[in-house]
Order: structure tokens, then sequence, then C-alpha cells
């Protein structure tokens, strides 16, 4: 039977198309430890679900000898499919085509595919490995990266995007991913800067490897732009798939319900006695988020970034909730400039998508300092407070051990809108700690004492007994009810169930002036 020489030239088109770049570019990607652009998505994608569209666009170039160099797809491959059955949209960057450089073409796809989520109401995967804009297209790319930069910010609160940087982005590069939800780099063979570490001697003379400008650990830890660090692209892209099971497909869907056998009322009486009788002991507050989310499951988020406060994802009774807690073995969990940023956003992201929050508390106040106070402690503390405040999803709040200052009505507490909270009978909740109350309250007292020291211990006692308790919040309804740990679980299911249905709004605008 004779095919059709249509067919067999779509046929032709279609496996030069899948070479990408050819195959000697093809093996020094690999050879570098990283996979094609179609491999990735294949890997990450329900087997056989990837639709590409756009398979046989080419760049419209005809400067510096480009009009000889055409490859279909112009670096970069386009489409849908589904992840565990939920649909997305993706673009994965070929860098054996120009190495995956932005031209007017590569964007339009991009633009494309953002626009088809938008519409659609499904997540959009960025898979990003390119060296920047097509610099033999000059403007033409720059306009190409903004068309890319203004779909992210429109799409921002209204569908989940997700950027995996699997090689390098650099320059106008980096602002797509930093516009999106999360970012998740490989260890080794990732990079984010604006600028490179040639550019970097020559401006500022400053030495400095590629790994230390902008590698994954870089940016984990000390920066705070990567949310995940994986050990590999297999294990970026298994992240990028369990991150999604925990979120909705856009703002107007509930997140995914995922059935568990942990029992709903189970009571876990390690909890009665994980936080210290000694007040000034460190616990690590994992363990009791392990202890009471289904399965022991936590996705944390920002794992190695101001590790002060632990955000991340869970399920309580099998609904999706979001957590916010002090790390009392990190700076004795106070809020810094970094610690109340990563909360705020994380709290807004929340917010965004119908994720109820859940705040466990125990923090001891502000951190003190010039490097704080000239840093703008101030204006970055009033980020997480107006995200808690802004927030409209159901907010339940646990004090297990201090909550003092300002910090208290900061960590959504029941006046700036917290539906249910709650306390352990090892709750403090004061203007501040002990010592510092005594040391201003009887400041004349302890200079004329005899023996200073006795008295102050003395007083120290008295206002601990009298104050550094939950029940004086209690007895005004600041907290709703005092419970025992061990009853932490089966108090917060109940409580999200209750609110399952919450309408609550803010005043209509345009949008708020966000202290940034």
């Amino acid at each position: 039977m004779t095919t059709n020489p249509q067919i067999e030239q779509l046929r032709h088109l279609r496996q030069q198309a899948l070479r990408g770049g050819g195959e000697d570019r093809i093996a020094r990607q690999h050879a570098a430890g990283k996979l094609t652009a179609r491999e990735r998505l294949n890997f990450m994608l329900d087997k056989g679900s990837f639709r590409e569209l756009d398979m046989f666009v080419t760049h419209r170039s005809h400067d510096f000898g480009l009009e000889k160099q055409r490859y279909m797809g112009d670096g970069v491959v386009t489409g849908y499919g589904t992840i565990d059955g939920r649909p997305v949209y993706v673009f994965s960057q070929d860098f054996t085509v120009f190495g995956g450089s932005l031209s007017e073409t590569h964007a339009e796809k991009i633009v494309k595919i953002m626009e088809l989520a938008m519409k659609n109401g499904a997540p959009v995967i960025g898979l990003n490995d390119s060296g920047g804009a097509r610099i033999q297209e000059g403007v033409v790319s720059l306009g190409g990266y903004a068309d890319v930069f203004l779909l992210n910010t429109l799409a921002s609160g209204v569908i989940p995007q997700i950027s995996l940087v699997m090689g390098p982005c650099a320059g106008g590069a980096v602002y797509s991913p930093a516009i999106t939800d999360f970012i998740i780099m490989v260890q080794d063979t990732s990079f984010m800067f604006v600028t490179g570490p040639d550019v970097v001697k020559a401006v500022t003379h400053e030495e400095v490897s590629f790994e230390e400008l902008g590698g994954a650990l870089t940016h984990a830890a000390k920066s705070g732009v990567a949310h995940f660090v994986a050990e590999n692209e297999e294990h970026a892209l298994f992240l990028a798939q369990k991150l999604l099971s925990f979120l909705p497909q856009n703002n107007q869907e509930d997140p995914p319900f995922i059935a568990t056998s942990d029992d709903p009322l189970r009571m876990d009486e390690a909890l009665d006695n994980i936080v210290p009788q000694n007040p000034n002991k460190a616990y690590d507050m994992k363990d009791i988020i392990r202890h009471i989310v289904d399965d022991g499951d936590f996705m944390e988020v920002h794992q190695n970034y101001a590790m002060n406060i632990i955000v991340g994802f869970a399920r309580l009774g099998g609904h999706t909730v979001g957590i916010v807690a002090q790390q009392p073995t990190v700076l004795a969990g106070v809020l810094d400039i970094d610690s109340s940023t990563k909360g705020a956003r994380f709290v807004r992201f929340c917010d965004c998508f119908s994720i109820p929050i859940v705040t466990l508390v125990d923090v001891p106040g502000f951190m003190p300092g010039t490097a704080q106070e000239h840093g703008g402690i101030i204006r970055n503390g009033a980020k997480l407070l107006y995200a808690y405040c802004e927030a409209t999803v159901p907010k339940v709040t646990v004090i297990t051990r201090k909550a003092y200052g300002g910090a208290y009505d900061v960590m959504s507490s029941k006046h700036i809108r917290g539906d249910v909270n709650l306390a352990w009978p090892t709750a403090e909740i004061a203007v501040m700690g002990p010592e510092g109350a005594i040391n201003i309250l009887y400041r004349r007292e302890l200079a004329a004492a005899d023996n200073p020291e006795q008295l102050r211990s003395q007083l120290v006692q008295e206002y601990r007994e009298k104050f550094a308790n939950p029940y004086v919040a209690a007895a005004r309804g600041f907290i709703d009810d005092v419970i025992e740990p061990r009853e932490t679980r089966p108090y917060l299911i109940n409580a999200l169930e209750m609110l399952q249905n919450k309408r609550d709004t803010n005043p209509p605008k345009k949008h708020g002036n966000m202290p940034l």
C-alpha cells in the first residue's frame, strides 16, 4: 500500500522537529546531566497525555545569518497534558536550539499557552533552560519577554504558576519565574542571576562563581528566590507533581480532596509533653506539625530560607491546608525581616486559591537591633500583618507557647479576623515576657532592694502565674478554647469543617496598597 506523499512529508517534518537542535547537541545536553525539553515533559506528565502545539513554528529573523538556521519549534516545546488526570499547560525551553534563547516566535508560543491556561482555568508549568534573549533579534526579543511578564502578572492569583529552572536563567529571563508562585531549582545544574559572573567582575571587580552568585543553594538559603531545591532533574519534576496535588486548578475551584486512612479523631499523647516546662528551652515545631497532619505528610516551602518561620502544605481530614508556624529552634522563632516576608507571601498565595490557613504560634516578638530597624522591620513586619488581615479564607490558630507583644496580634489573632483561636495550657499571652515586664514595672523597687535577684525571681513567678497563661485572653473571648495538646488534630479538623462554607469580604476597591 502506497503512503500518501503529503502524510510522508508530515511524518518527516515531525521527526525533524523532535530532533531539536540535532543529535550532537542532545548528546551534549545529556553529558551535562540534563534531560531534553521533551524528555522532561514526558517524565512529568501522565504517560501519553502530552499534546504539543506549534511544533512547526520557526523564527522570522533574517539578520546575522539566522535565515540559514531554522529549527522547528524555535527553542521551546509547548502544549498541554495531565498530571494525576488533571489538566495542565506547559512550556519547556529547548537548550539544544539556539541555547533555548527567547525570540519573537518563542515568546508567542509561551503567551499562547498561558492565554489558553487562563481561559480554561488550569495551572501553567514552565521549564526554564535558556541563555536569555536572542541577541540577533534585538528589541523584538525584549518585547517578547515583556509579553510573557504581562501574562504572568495577569495570571497571578487566577491560576497556579510553577517555574522549574533546569539550566541557566539569566538577565530579563529571571523575572518571569520571579512573578510565578513557586520556583524549583536543581542543585549544581541550574542558575539564576540578573548579570553573570563576568559582568559582575567587570563592574564591581568581584570574583564570584556561577554557583555562589546564582546557584540553587544560594537562592534557597540566602536570597529566598527558590522555594525548593531538587537533587536532580527527576526530583525537580517529582516536586512539581507533588506540589500540584495540594493546589486547586484555579481560583474558582477548591483544592483536591484526597481521602486518608488517618483517623480524624486521632489524639496524640506525645503532644502533651512536647513543649518543655522551661519557657526558654527550644523544641522542634515540625514535630508538632507531623503529629497533627494526615499521615505526617508535610510539604515544606522555603525550607532553607528564614528558618525561624515554617510554611508549607499538608492535609487535615483529606483537605489541603497551608501551615504557618514559628520554629523555636531557630532564633527562638522571632519574627524578622525575612521571615515576615516569607510568611506574608505564603499567606497571600493560600488566600488567592481558597486554601485554609492553620497558624501555630510560639513567637517572642519582633527581632530587635539596628540592622533590623534600618533594614525595614517595620515595613516588612507589616507585610505579614497586612496579609493576615486581608485573607478571607478560613483561619485557625493554635498558640502553643509564647505570643508576645505585636507579634501576638500579627499571627492570625482574633483581632485580625482569625476564625477559631485555640491555645494550649502552656500558652503565654502578654505584652512581653515576664523578665522584661518586671524590669519595667518594678524598676524602682528592684533598684532599692537589698537582694534584687531574689525579688526579681519572686516577681517574675507572680507575673507568670497571673499573666503568662492563656486564661486572661480566654476570659475576654480572644481565645475560643484552651485545649489539651493531644486534642489538636480533631479540634482543627472539626473547626475547618465548620468553616468550609465561610464567606467574608473586603471593602470594594481596585486593590490595596500593601507596604512593599
